[in-house]
């Protein structure tokens, strides 16, 4: 009986120990706001789940996600892409902002234009939405 508790502390120290590693791997963006994850299989079945204040807890308990997204107030476009090592492909302004799609570093893809994407950025004023593969529903 006392070897079954020892083996149980055990599992549960080297798990508890794992979980700050495995959380930190889960999320494509550090820090913003206004976090989001997009689950389903395509973009036509996409729905966005939106986070509270622990999105690396709330990631573990989603299924199917296909992407996330953040909001970042203030932004510095060049050192955001250098971080994920990220180039941009081609952009598309809009009426109050501009797109830049991008490759990065990031699990997440998708083909628009014949170009794989992983990285979604919507810049309005100083500040930016960043989405993986790309920014789903509005921004």
């Amino acid at each position: 009986m006392r070897a079954v508790k020892h083996i149980i502390l055990a599992a549960f120290a080297v798990a508890l120990c794992a979980l700050p590693g495995l959380l930190k791997t889960r999320l494509c963006f550090a820090g913003g706001t206004d976090r989001a994850f997009f689950c389903g299989h395509t973009s036509a079945d996409c729905r966005e789940v939106e986070c509270g204040k622990f999105p690396a807890l709330e990631r573990l308990a989603l299924k199917d996600v296909c992407g996330e997204k953040a909001y970042y107030p203030s932004f510095d476009l060049e050192s955001f892409l250098n971080g994920v090592n990220g180039k941009i492909l081609f952009t598309e302004e809009c009426g109050d902002g501009v797109n830049y799609y991008c490759s990065a570093n990031l699990p997440y893809s998708i083909t628009l234009y014949g170009e794989e994407v992983n990285l979604h950025v919507f810049m309005r004023g100083d500040g930016a939405t960043v989405g993986s593969p790309i920014i789903f529903g509005g921004y």
